[in-house]
């Protein structure tokens, strides 16, 4: 197990009203933020099956994912037991349960909006930690 925290500003500096910088196949990037609120980032897994995740990971508060263009699969721990969640273009997911991604036509071929706070703190576990120990309330 590992915790990560994540303190404002948790992004990277931008030029209001100009256009962005286009995204990159990465898994996560970053993209703009408003310091002590909000940041949104592109969220592209590099997995491709349920099987290739070892690990999940679970913030302290909610954050929200839009399938933006291909497919991308959520892994989420609830009640006890992994589930996979296909998402679906135009209907977003609130996560608030341990998660991580794949997209299953292949690594960064499904790209998520994803918007959370910007101050968090992140539990990371593998599958088996999870599932010994429960999520964290």
């Amino acid at each position: 197990m590992r915790t990560v925290t994540t303190v404002p500003p948790s992004f990277p500096p931008v030029t209001p009203d100009v256009l962005l910088p286009p995204a990159e196949r990465e898994r996560w990037r970053v993209i703009c933020g408003d310091a002590e609120h909000w940041r949104v980032g592109l969220y592209s897994p590099g997995d491709t099956a349920p099987q290739d995740i070892v690990e999940l990971e679970q913030h302290d508060c909610p954050e929200m994912f839009l399938l933006l263009s291909g497919n991308l699969s959520l892994l989420l721990l609830r009640e006890g037991r992994v589930e996979e969640v296909p998402l679906e273009a135009g209907r977003p997911i609130l996560v608030e349960a341990p998660h991580n991604g794949f997209c299953p036509c292949g690594a960064h071929t499904g790209v998520a909006l994803v918007v959370e706070r910007d101050r968090f703190k992140t539990i990371y576990r593998t599958i088996d930690e999870w599932l010994q120990t429960g999520p964290t309330p």
